[in-house]
């Protein structure tokens, strides 16, 4: 039993009701009030001897339902005996076995009449207390009693040995006296008389000090082979210089082992013989979500050998030690006749729901979440600017906007919370969870340049999350605006504005000068009142991440959108595989702030690491749930990369093995400022992958390039891009050293052309042929210098003399060559063009023939790309 066993425990290990036990406990001078506290040792050693003293003949009763009513010892004993003397002088080694039972006597006045339950009770902590001794204690004590019983056995077994010993000398002194008493004439009378019926004595058998002992079973004593008097008197002649025990040792038959004992023995019967079970044993397995091979096998205990047959009968190829995730296992393990079930080892998690649940009631009114959308270089940001004041657009990279920002305004109509989202083709995933994230989605839409391929995108991510849209008509200043033509090509994907009786709210404005801006915030404000948006205001905070990144003196900063509760300085969270402490908020201008309610993005700082974009965060009471959620959610994170590097089908590998060229590989490491970015960039980056040439990302991370990445790079030999991060000193020195490619980047297309670019490299160049002129065979003259000469007519291109040809005839290719001469009428030429006689010698072939084709091309090298 555990050191910690609650009262609960103790309640269900005897079998008791728990009040029951809380009343005995109160009355033995310990009163506990909840049935989860705590039960030590001591205590329950003190409820014991309370029992003891209150009820003694239950004590008894328990006593002789524990301590067993007999006991089988089995005693070897082996000595040296030495006889004779001088010459004669032997040492014989003699072993005794000795098996002795003790019954324990029957007592009267038992336990009848007493309860049964209160013996029950007491047997269970006799139990308890006896497993809760040291090691030391019960060694001790085992090795007292056998010592105790050693001295019993040995003084049982000198008084036998005496007693026997004595009885063998009588038997052999009564012998000797009769072999005595005959004389000469007696031996030949008995000589005569053997054909009278008289019984032949057994010959005398010599002995050597080595020869065969005589060992014997049970409680019988050595016992000496006299079948009569005239066989003993004629085994001891000859043998009086040996002492009595000597004898008797040499005359000692051993008893034969009855044949029923024999049978039981070799059949297994008998009281603790082997009994074959008759039926195959069915085991309920746990298994979680991921599940190694050993792990497995010795649940359902097997050989691992075994499950690796089964797995790979399956077409699953997995090594002992590797992972396979729940269904796999679950398959193997009906496979092999056992019954799989679903481990429960979500106790933080539950805890953590039921936690959150306590948190939930009527909520109040709070700002609407609004996330701008739409293609790149449409206006998002330059609108958000003009609404916050500020001059956001102008301090981006290359003009657009790479990572979601998020703020909150204030304005004479209410609060209103933004989502900045980017509209590069890169961050679909962004707008993805922005739009998650949102009440309401703010479709920007140039109103000189029309529905492009993000804004479509858009349409489906607002459709996806099932948040109302409000359409912005941007840059209606310009004179090629045409917002009647924007209205109709949103028709074209069902999205249908009021003027022409859809529910879709359409503004123009002018993020430039301002027009119309007041007309979208009383759009968002309206649609905000017809959704009724609540939450609480007090109470646990929960919400999510929106942007992550590495500072290098504040640590992990985490953007973070508040979606219920208030969220203060000194509060625990956990925020997916992170967990830590609010240290400080801050607002999006990098004020520092006590604390933010519902719909209110603020930086958290405090953190364990750097979460993910996209996680929930969740404030706890205390840090150790905090602290083991998030590891419970890490342990699950690493089983689901391990199933994913193991336990390869045999198709891909046989797919693999059937591609006839290694597929070249290009390895990158990516660090970035924020997750988002980071996360862009992985996804972009491998999108780049095709048949010839797989881009790996190796490492993928937030913060400045270390020394880490640095070596991480140098044994994989890739390449390291650093978008808006830079290499520190230690980094950079390994960098040099080991002659790795770096590259800076600011904006992400560019990362993606200059990836490329390097991409390409690796792939090398192509040779290919071009034709470049086809000539007709006319007719066929005969020159002694040159042998056969084809007179022809270019039909297509040009024929040079320094470029290989090959001739057709029936448009299949018979030889292939080089010009020897190529003439127009008498004068050598370097080529003839398309429509031109000439006369061509080819080199090494003398079959040509009127009607072939001479077909001239040349190899060019192109450089692959992706």
């Amino acid at each position: 039993m555990s050191q910690q066993t609650t009262i609960r425990k103790l309640a269900a290990l005897v079998n008791t009701p728990v009040e029951k036990l809380l009343e005995q406990l109160a009355e033995a001078g310990m009163p506990f009030s909840d049935p989860d506290q705590v039960v030590t040792s001591t205590e329950k050693v003190k409820l014991l001897g309370f029992l003891r003293r209150t009820h003694g003949k239950a004590e008894k009763a328990a006593d002789d339902a524990v301590a067993p009513k007999k006991i089988t010892l089995n005693r070897s004993r082996k000595q040296e005996l030495t006889v004779g003397g001088g010459k004669n002088r032997t040492t014989v080694d003699v072993l005794v076995r000795k098996k002795v039972t003790l019954v324990k006597p029957s007592e009267d006045g038992g336990a009848g009449g007493e309860d049964d339950e209160r013996a029950e009770i007491l047997r269970k902590l006799e139990e308890s207390r006896l497993r809760n001794l040291t090691e030391q204690q019960r060694l001790a004590e085992e090795d007292k009693r056998r010592a105790d019983e050693a001295a019993a056995r040995k003084r049982q077994e000198e008084a036998a040995a005496e007693a026997e010993a004595e009885r063998l000398r009588q038997e052999a002194l009564a012998a000797a006296a009769a072999v005595q008493a005959e004389d000469e004439p007696g031996a030949a009378a008995r000589k005569a008389g053997h054909g009278h019926g008289h019984p032949k004595p057994a010959p005398a058998r010599e002995e050597r000090g080595g020869h065969k002992q005589k060992h014997h079973r049970g409680s019988h004593a050595m016992v000496a082979g006299v079948e009569d008097d005239e066989g003993a008197a004629a085994r001891f002649a000859g043998q009086l210089h040996l002492s009595p025990s000597e004898r008797a040792r040499r005359s000692t038959v051993r008893k034969p082992k009855p044949r029923r004992q024999l049978e039981q023995a070799r059949s297994g019967g008998g009281q603790h013989g082997f009994a074959r079970p008759t039926a195959p044993v069915v085991r309920e397995v746990a298994i979680g979500e991921a599940i190694t091979v050993a792990d497995l096998a010795q649940k359902l205990a097997m050989k691992g050998g075994d499950v690796v047959k089964a797995l790979f009968k399956m077409g699953v190829m997995a090594t002992i030690t590797q992972s396979i995730d729940h269904d796999t296992a679950a398959l193997v393990t009906e496979e092999l006749g056992h019954r799989p079930v679903r481990a429960d080892s979500d106790d933080a998690e539950s805890e953590l729901i039921a936690h959150v649940a306590t948190g939930q009631g009527e909520g109040e009114s709070r700002p609407p979440v609004v996330t701008i959308m739409g293609h790149v270089d449409h206006g998002k940001t330059s609108l958000l600017d003009h609404i916050r004041r500020t001059k956001v657009a102008s301090g981006e990279a290359g003009g657009i906007t790479q990572h979601i920002g998020a703020y909150h305004v204030e304005t004479d109509r209410g609060v209103v919370s933004f989502l900045d989202t980017p509209g590069h083709a890169a961050f679909t995933s962004m707008r993805a969870r922005g739009a998650k994230l949102t009440d309401i989605v703010v479709l920007v839409v140039a109103a000189d340049d029309g529905v492009m391929p993000q804004t479509i995108e858009a349409i489906q991510h607002a459709r996806a999350a099932g948040v109302p849209l409000i359409v912005a008509i941007n840059k209606i200043d310009k004179s090629d605006a045409d917002p009647g033509r924007i209205r109709n090509e949103l028709l074209e994907h069902e999205v249908v504005a009021e003027q022409f009786g859809g529910d879709i709210q359409m503004v123009e404005l002018s993020a430039k000068t301002g027009d119309g801006i007041d007309d979208l915030l009383d759009a968002i404000l309206l649609q905000s009142e017809v959704l009724e948006l609540k939450a609480l205001s007090e109470g646990r905070a929960t919400g999510t991440v929106i942007e992550s990144s590495l500072d290098k003196g504040r640590g992990p900063v985490a953007t973070v959108l508040v979606q219920q509760g208030r969220l203060a300085k000194g509060d625990y969270l956990v925020c997916g595989v992170q967990y830590g402490r609010v240290r400080a908020l801050f607002d999006e201008n990098s004020k520092p702030v006590d604390g933010a309610g519902p719909s209110i993005p603020v930086q958290v700082l405090g953190l364990s690491g750097v979460p993910d974009a996209g996680d929930d965060f969740v404030v706890v009471d205390d840090e150790r749930l905090a602290k083991e959620v998030a590891q419970q959610r890490e342990h699950k994170r690493r089983e689901t990369r391990l199933v994913q590097a193991a336990g390869n089908r045999m198709e891909d590998i046989m797919a693999q093995m059937g591609q006839a060229e290694q597929q070249l590989s290009l390895n990158l490491v990516v660090k970035a400022d924020v997750q988002g970015s980071a996360e862009a960039l992985r996804q972009a980056l491998t999108a780049l992958s095709n048949e010839q040439i797989r881009v790996n990302i190796i490492v993928s991370g937030v913060g400045g390039i270390t020394e880490s990445d640095a070596n991480s790079a140098a044994a994989a030999k890739a390449t390291i891009i650093g978008f808006n991060v830079r290499a520190d000193a230690s980094a950079r020195k390994v960098i040099e050293n080991s002659g790795l490619d770096l590259r800076y980047f600011s904006i992400i297309y560019d990362v993606i052309d200059q990836v490329k670019q390097v991409a390409s490299g690796i792939l090398g160049m192509e040779i290919r042929e071009e034709i470049i002129g086809t000539a007709e065979v006319r007719d066929v003259f005969r020159s002694s210098k040159f042998g056969a000469v084809a007179g022809c007519m270019v039909v297509e291109g040009v024929v040079k003399r320094s470029k290989p040809i090959r001739v057709l005839r029936d448009d299949t290719v018979i030889f292939e060559g080089e010009l020897e001469s190529l003439r127009r009428f008498k004068e050598n030429v370097d080529e003839v063009r398309v429509n031109t006689e000439c006369g061509i010698g080819v080199k090494a072939y003398n079959d040509v023939k009127p009607g072939d084709k001479i077909e001239c091309f040349e190899r060019i090298e192109v450089q692959r790309t992706l």
